[in-house]
């Protein structure tokens, strides 16, 4: 199984936005760190991200992370724990999906409960 996301671990939108990594979790922990949740939604901070509009461009940052479903192996409370194989879609303030999260930082999938 690959590795499992926790708050220790980077999450980045595609334009170099740092998500801030929170959960719901307080059961599991890998390496001292919360494992995060399908159900987890991350703040972005940081994303450069701009749309062309008419001769000029608007600011649109990625401002969340939400995931989406698939196949989890490890589950809290029923819902499914993230790991580096997870798939993150960042979205602006008006909900418009922006990209595919870049996961890395992941720890062993030995969970500590």
């Amino acid at each position: 199984m690959p590795g499992v996301l926790t708050t220790a671990s980077s999450v980045t939108c595609m334009h170099g936005g740092s998500a801030i990594l929170t959960t719901t979790n307080a059961l599991v922990t890998v390496k001292g760190a919360p494992a995060l949740l399908q159900t987890d939604v991350h703040a972005v901070a940081g994303c450069p991200f701009q749309i062309p509009v008419g001769v000029g461009t608007k600011p649109s940052p990625c401002v969340r992370v939400v995931w989406l479903t698939g196949t989890f192996k490890l589950t809290v409370g029923g819902v499914g724990v993230l790991t580096q194989s997870s798939l993150g879609l960042c979205l602006s303030v008006e909900g418009i999906p922006q990209g595919i999260a870049v996961v890395g930082g992941a720890s062993p999938a030995t969970a500590a409960l």
